[in-house]
């Protein structure tokens, strides 16, 4: 069995940026969000029940209309609720095979809302966070995503608060600085995290 080691952070922290520096020095990353979007990208399995859910207009060119999911989802709590419900089964049994199957020394989960599932303990051996001031957050959210200021806080408003977050971890990356630190504090958690695996 895979040592697992959940990765998380707020919308913008720099979770990818992580993840890509772990798989780099050889772990299997396994990221919830990507498998969302093959789940809903073109021929993905879980299009039939979003059209049925939501209605055939949230489906458009053979996949999933992002941005319109996005809008409604974050202006209506009960339809966030229920398109979590009918994706979040389908990604956690796609990452747990693709960890069942994982070859790296240890398994990189990245998922998003690892704090706010209720079980999240009993899927990872350790936590690790992501964090940032949230200002940096919005901004590098506005950068990539053109997301005005307004939309950017009210995503990180239904996300688990950043004291929280970090009370639960057992490692954190601060990525408020340059990328060389980021680097530098994975390559001391992948040392962490290889002799764990191996312990």
């Amino acid at each position: 069995m895979s040592f697992v080691v959940g990765l998380t952070g707020g919308i913008g922290s720099g979770k990818s940026a992580a993840a890509d520096a772990f798989a780099r020095l050889g772990a299997t990353v396994v990221d919830a969000d990507a498998i969302a979007h093959e789940l809903t990208g073109e021929r993905g399995a879980a299009l039939p029940a979003v059209a049925e859910a939501f209605g055939g207009e949230f489906v458009r060119g053979g996949k999933m209309d992002r941005a319109r999911m996005r809008e409604y989802v974050f202006s209506d709590p009960g339809a966030r609720r229920r398109l979590e419900a009918l994706l979040h089964p389908m990604i956690r049994a796609e990452a747990k095979r693709r960890i069942e199957a994982a070859s790296g020394p240890y398994v990189v989960h990245v998922v998003p809302l690892l704090l706010e599932s209720p079980d999240y303990r009993s899927h990872v051996d350790r936590v690790l966070v992501v964090d940032c001031p949230e200002s940096l957050q919005v901004a590098r959210v506005r950068q990539r995503s053109g997301l005005s200021e307004d939309a950017v806080r009210r995503i990180i408003a239904t996300q688990i608060q950043r004291e929280s977050r970090l009370a639960a971890a057992d490692d954190v990356i601060d990525n408020s600085g340059p990328v060389s630190a980021l680097q530098q504090r994975v390559l001391e958690l992948d040392r962490r995290y290889r002799a764990l695996a191996t312990a």
